[in-house]
C-alpha cells in the first residue's frame, strides 16, 4: 500500500490492504444542463439541400445521423449547424467531443470520451469507473431517461462511436467522419454524405468573408478561385482570410497564387485536394518570419490542442519582443483555430502541412529543440502544480537543457488540480515524445510529475498503469536505479488493483532490491508495505502480516510521523484477518494520534484509522465502541466526499447492528450503502445486496 499517499487528499483513496475488487467513485452531484456544443461557424453557407434532407430524418425519428465526407470539406460546420438549429427538442442539453479521428496523434480513447461525459452529466472525478465497460454502463444508466443531443466529432471508427451512443430513445447522436462507418447501419445509422459546395454556394461563402461589393467587382476572377478551391469550406475560408487580410489585392492575384502552386506537397494527396495544399501554402508565404517560423515549430506540439503558455514559450524561443502577438498572425490567416477561450488547435489537414513545412524549412536541430522546448515547458508547468499539490513528496532535481519561460503560477490547490486536469493528455503525450527524443531523463521526470493527478483524480487503472510502465522503461534507459525503484513500486500497486499478483509481487520485489542498492530505508519500507498488500489481496494474510509487522519496526526506527501512521493503519486493518483484532487496537489508536497531528496536510487518513478501529472493535465484540467509531468514520468520510469509503463504513455500521440483533436498522444501514455504491457506479452495490439478503434470511 503507498505510502505517497500524503498531504490533503481530496476525494475517495484507499489503502486498507485487504479489500479486494474494489472500485473507487463519486456520486452523480448536482451538475449544470450541459451545453457543450461549440458556436456555430460564422461563414456557414447554404447546404440547404442537406440541412432539409436532416430535418426530414429527425422528423421521422432517426436520430442517429452519420456525415461522411473528406476532409476540409465542412462536415463539422455543417453538423454544428444543425445541431443548433434542432437543440431545443432536447431538454436535457448537448454532450460534445472531438475524437481527433485524423489527427497526428492517436484517436481519442473510447474510455478519456466517456470519462468527459460521466464528468458533464454530473458523476465526480473520483467516481469515474475504471473500466470502459463499467463507464459505458454507467453512462447507459445516467442516458437511458434522458433526451440528449450527442455531437460526437471525427470519428474514426464504429468502435469509438458505439460506446458513446446515448440508451434514452429520446436522444439523438450526430457523427462526422472521413470514413462512411457503414458498420453503424445496423445500430441505427443513417449514413448522410457532405459533398463539396457547388459553385454558388462557394462563391456566396467568399462574399460573406471579403464583402459582395468586392466580389461582384471580380464575379469571373471569384468563380475561378471557388473552382481552384474546388468547394471546400476549408480552402474557401483560407483563400477568403487572404483577401480579407489585404484589401487591396485582387482576386486574379490570390486565384493565379493558388493555381501556380495547385501541385506543391502533392504527398498529401488527391483525396485531400491539391487546391487545399496550394492554400496553406499561400497563406504560409506571406507570413511574417517569426510568424512562419511559430507556424512551423507549434506544428510539433505533442498534444492536439494547447493554451497559450506553451505559445509564448515557442515564441519567445524565436522573438521575445513579439512573443505576446505571435498568435494572432496564424489565427487571422485561418491557420490555428481558437476552440475555446484561451485554447488553440490546428486543423488535421493545416498541421501536416506546418510539419512538412518544418521538416523543410528548419534545420534538424532547430527542429529537435522546438520539441524539447515544448516538452520542458510542460514539465515546468506540471512540476509547479505538483509542487502546491503534494508539497511533501521527495522529487528529484531536473535541470532544463532549453530553461522553459511563460510557466503559470498557482496560489492555491484548485488553480494547480484544474490546470493538471485540463492539460493531463498534454503532459502525458510529452513524456511520451521525450522518450522517443530520446530523453529518458526528462521521460521519466513527466511520468513522475503525473503524481497528483493519480493521487488526486484517479484515472483509469489503464492510464496508470502505462505511465508507470513508460516511466520503468524511462528510468532504465537513464539508468538511475533510484529512478525505477520509484516507478517499479509503483507499478506493482495498479498491478495488484489489476488482479495481476504474479506481475504485482515481481515488481515489488524488485524496487525493494533497488530501494536497498540505493539505501533509500524510506522507499524499501513502502515498496515491502505494498508488496504486503500484494500478498492480502492474493489471500495470503500470514505471510502479509509477518512483512506488516516489519514494516512497521522499520518505520518506527526511521521517526518519520506520517509513514508511521500508514505502517500502522495497515497493520491494524490486517491483523483481524488472522483473528488477532485486540492487538490491532492499540495500533489503530496510535494511528489516530499521529493523522491527529498531521490533519492540516492528510485529513483522510485519519478516518481511515477511525475506520479501521471500528472494524477491530466489531471483531473483538465490542459493539458499542464500534458503532461509535464508525459513526464518526461515516460522517467524515461523507465531509470529505469520499462516497465509496463512506459506503463502506456504513456497511460496517449494518454488520455491527445485526450482531446487536437489531434487524431493522441492519436493514437500514445496508439499503443506505447500497444507495451509496449505486451512486458511485460500484459493483460493490451487488454484493451488499447479497449481504443483505443473508442477514434476512438469517434474521
Amino acid at each position: 500500500m503507498s505510502n505517497d499517499l500524503s498531504g490533503t487528499v481530496l476525494g475517495p483513496a484507499v489503502q486498507a490492504g485487504s479489500i479486494r475488487d474494489v472500485h473507487i467513485h463519486q456520486p452523480t452531484t448536482s451538475a449544470p444542463v450541459p451545453r457543450q456544443l461549440p458556436p456555430p461557424a460564422a461563414n456557414f453557407t447554404s447546404r440547404a439541400d442537406t440541412l432539409a434532407h436532416l430535418d426530414a430524418l429527425i422528423e421521422e425519428g432517426r436520430t442517429f445521423v452519420v456525415l461522411t465526407g473528406p476532409g476540409g470539406v465542412g462536415k463539422t460546420a455543417l453538423a454544428l449547424h444543425w445541431a443548433h438549429s434542432i437543440r431545443r427538442r432536447f431538454v436535457d442539453g448537448q454532450l460534445h467531443v472531438d475524437l481527433e479521428g485524423f489527427g497526428t496523434a492517436e484517436p481519442v480513447d473510447v474510455a478519456d470520451a466517456l470519462g468527459a461525459f460521466l464528468r458533464a452529466l454530473g458523476v465526480a472525478p473520483g467516481g469515474i469507473p475504471a473500466t470502459v465497460a463499467e463507464q459505458a454502463a454507467l453512462y447507459r444508466t445516467l442516458t437511458a431517461e434522458q433526451s440528449l443531443l450527442v455531437l460526437l466529432d471525427n470519428a474514426f471508427s464504429a468502435a469509438q462511436v458505439r460506446q458513446l451512443i446515448p440508451a434514452s430513445a429520446t436522444s439523438a447522436v450526430v457523427v462526422t467522419s472521413r470514413r462512411r462507418l457503414s458498420e453503424l447501419v445496423p445500430d441505427g445509422a443513417h449514413l448522410v454524405e457532405v459533398s463539396p459546395l457547388p459553385a454558388r454556394d462557394s462563391v456566396e461563402l467568399l462574399a460573406r468573408t471579403v464583402g459582395p461589393q468586392r466580389v461582384a467587382r471580380e464575379r469571373q476572377q471569384t468563380e475561378r478561385l471557388a473552382e481552384i478551391c474546388g468547394g471546400l469550406p476549408l480552402a474557401l475560408c483560407v483563400a477568403a482570410a487572404r483577401l480579407a487580410a489585404r484589401p487591396m489585392l485582387s482576386v486574379r492575384y490570390v486565384a493565379d497564387e493558388l493555381a501556380d502552386e495547385a501541385t506543391r506537397l502533392t504527398g498529401l494527396g488527391v483525396a485531400e485536394g491539391r487546391t487545399v495544399q496550394a492554400a496553406f501554402d499561400v497563406s504560409y508565404r506571406h507570413l511574417d518570419p517569426g510568424a512562419a517560423a511559430l507556424y512551423r515549430r507549434l506544428s510539433l506540439h505533442p498534444g492536439t490542442e494547447f493554451g497559450p503558455g506553451v505559445i509564448r514559450a515557442v515564441a519567445t524561443a524565436i522573438d521575445p519582443a513579439t512573443a505576446h502577438r505571435s498568435i494572432e498572425p496564424l489565427l487571422r490567416a485561418s491557420l490555428l483555430q481558437e476552440i475555446d477561450e484561451e485554447r488553440f488547435r490546428y486543423h488535421d489537414l493545416v498541421r501536416l502541412h506546418a510539419r512538412l513545412k518544418a521538416d523543410m524549412d528548419e534545420p534538424r536541430n532547430d527542429l529537435r529543440t522546438a520539441v524539447l522546448t515544448q516538452v520542458e515547458w510542460y514539465h515546468g508547468a506540471a512540476r509547479r502544480a505538483d509542487e502546491v499539490l503534494t508539497p511533501y513528496r521527495r522529487r528529484p532535481a531536473y535541470t532544463p537543457v532549453t530553461g522553459p519561460t511563460c510557466l503559470p503560477r498557482f496560489d492555491a490547490r484548485e488553480g494547480a488540480l484544474t490546470w493538471l486536469e485540463r492539460e493531463r493528455v498534454n503532459v502525458v503525450a510529452a513524456g511520451q515524445v521525450a522518450l522517443e527524443l530520446p530523453h529518458a531523463e526528462l521521460a521519466w521526470h513527466l511520468c513522475d510529475v503525473l503524481w497528483p493527478l493519480l493521487l488526486l483524480l484517479k484515472p483509469s487503472l489503464r492510464d496508470r498503469f502505462e505511465i508507470h510502465r513508460r516511466g520503468v522503461t524511462a528510468a532504465r534507459l537513464w539508468g538511475d536505479a533510484w529512478a525505477e525503484a520509484v516507478m517499479l513500486n509503483r507499478l506493482g500497486r495498479v498491478c495488484t488493483r489489476l488482479g495481476d499478483a504474479e506481475a504485482a509481487e515481481s515488481n515489488l520485489h524488485a524496487a525493494i532490491r533497488l530501494y536497498e542498492t540505493a539505501g533509500d530505508v524510506r522507499g524499501r519500507l513502502d515498496a515491502q508495505e505494498g508488496l504486503a498488500s500484494a500478498y492480502l489481496a492474493a489471500g495470503r494474510a500470514g505471510p502479509a502480516v509477518h512483512l506488516l509487522e516489519e514494516v512497521l519496526a522499520g518505520s518506527r526506527r526511521l521517526g518519520e510521523p506520517r509513514p508511521l501512521g500508514l505502517a500502522l493503519i495497515t497493520l491494524g486493518t490486517a491483523l483481524p484477518k488472522v483473528g488477532r483484532a485486540a492487538e490491532a487496537l492499540p495500533l489503530l489508536r496510535e494511528a489516530q494520534a499521529v493523522f491527529d497531528g498531521l490533519i492540516h496536510i492528510d485529513p483522510y487518513n485519519g478516518v481511515r484509522a477511525t475506520a479501521g478501529l471500528a472494524g477491530a472493535l466489531l471483531a473483538g465484540g465490542e459493539l458499542p465502541g464500534a458503532e461509535d467509531a464508525a459513526n464518526e468514520a461515516a460522517q467524515r468520510m461523507r465531509a470529505l466526499g469520499a462516497v465509496h469509503e463512506e459506503a463502506e463504513v456504513t456497511v460496517l455500521l449494518g454488520r455491527i447492528a445485526r450482531r446487536r440483533g437489531d434487524v431493522a436498522a441492519a436493514r437500514r444501514h445496508y439499503l443506505a450503502a447500497i444507495e451509496l455504491f449505486a451512486a458511485a457506479g460500484s459493483p460493490r452495490a451487488s454484493a451488499v445486496r447479497d449481504e443483505l439478503r443473508c442477514s434476512e434470511e438469517s434474521g
